[in-house]
């Protein structure tokens, strides 16, 4: 007869112990894949305003008052929390920034009265007692101090790792100690493939660590290129002129925005609001702290007028098509791989390009008919000090 390792009385607690190990697992690591409870009381509030006046208004703004109510609720348009789905209307806390320093009767003003096609559409059913848009405004100055609801992170990674983590230790200690299991191969086969799954997560977090890959940051102007370089095939560079001369391909100043919205004021899709934060930056010279999207390492260097000036890549290859988005994301991992394999397939432009002119070897094996194509690596792209150096 086999015998265990540990003493029969061991082995016996060990058993007892397997429903608590399942349940202190469910209740520690299962809630920390829920969002954050976002209805935690405010610890500041602005001076003069009561918490039950503030509460009053949020659940005004989020439409559970009144009862009767027969327009939308502002919630609706004017989003708390960052959205999957490109909303055009100001959010709730860009709306709580803007009227924070200004007084009651300008925010009514802007409500009741609206200045503007498309906020005249979406307002002109709403109907708010005084006191009730006092109380709104209350909440939105205090969502300005307070900031809007942190959401918790999503973890489910983690969850899955974990998990796989205890049936690998519950399958090990069913191999040595317990043998419940009939036939040890599914014993061995359970721990086999949970450790396999345990490898490729860890491998494919390595490998992304730094990339940010379809990253879509909220901007503090909701710029659409899509608008801009799509509808009204705006070139891109006549915004980012550098590209084809400078590393970077630069961010256009808010005067030559001013180019086009001295007389375009008001947009089909956002109304006034965002222009009109273009038009107040540039007025009052504030700066605009765009999200920085494409973002490579230190130790990278890249230069847009070698690609865009010299080797006249299209912005869309590296940033796809940006004409069609709304919102700007990241397109491509930006990885060294991806850098290499374009360096591989890219074809060099030998001929009208003085540029290449030094490249005499290259350019006989051309007219000799020795070679048809040359590609950025048969010139050195892929040469580890043309990045690294």
């Amino acid at each position: 007869m086999r015998k265990n390792f540990l003493p029969w009385h061991f082995s016996e607690h060990l058993k007892a112990c397997i429903p608590f190990i399942f349940l202190t697992v469910f209740f520690i690591v299962v809630p920390l894949s829920q969002k954050a409870n976002a209805n935690d009381e405010p610890e500041e509030f602005v001076e003069d305003h009561s918490h039950e006046d503030i509460q009053r208004g949020e659940r005004f703004f989020k439409g559970l008052l009144p009862k009767d109510r027969k327009f939308e609720t502002c919630v609706s348009c004017h989003n708390l929390n960052h959205s999957d789905k490109f909303n055009w209307n100001p959010s709730a806390m860009a709306i709580a920034v803007k009227f924070k320093e200004k007084d009651f009767a300008e925010f009514q003003s802007a409500v009741m009265q609206p200045n503007g096609k498309k906020i005249e559409l979406s307002h002109k059913d709403i109907k708010i007692e005084e006191d009730d848009l006092r109380k709104v405004k209350q909440y939105l100055d205090n969502l300005a101090i307070t900031g809007p609801p942190a959401e918790g992170p999503t973890i489910t990674q983690i969850i899955i790792f974990l998990f796989l983590g205890l049936l690998m230790t519950l399958a090990l200690l069913d191999l040595i100690f317990f043998h419940k299991i009939k036939y040890r191969y599914i014993t061995v086969l359970i721990l086999v493939v949970a450790l396999l799954v345990q490898v490729k997560m860890v491998a494919d977090a390595a490998i992304n660590l730094g990339r940010t890959q379809n990253y879509a940051p909220d901007q503090p102007i909701k710029f659409s290129h899509k608008v801009h370089a799509g509808e009204n095939k705006i070139d891109c560079k006549y915004c980012h002129h550098n590209a084809e001369f400078g590393k970077s391909a630069g961010i256009p100043a808010m005067e030559l925005c001013m180019n086009c919205h001295v007389l375009v004021r008001e947009g089909t899709n956002s109304g006034k609001f965002e222009i009109a934060k273009v038009v107040d930056a540039n007025e009052n010279k504030k700066l605009v702290e765009w999200i920085r999207i494409h973002n490579l390492p230190d130790h990278v260097f890249f230069s847009h007028a070698q690609h865009v000036g010299i080797a006249k890549v299209d912005c869309q290859k590296c940033h796809g098509q940006v004409e069609e988005m709304d919102v700007m994301s990241q397109n491509s991992d930006l990885s060294m791989g991806w850098c290499i394999n374009c360096h591989r397939e890219t074809k060099v432009n030998f001929k009208d390009n003085a540029y290449y002119d030094n490249y005499m070897k290259l350019h006989d094996q051309l007219k000799g008919g020795g070679i048809d194509t040359i590609r950025a690596v048969n010139i050195g792209a892929n040469d580890c000090m043309r990045c690294h150096y």
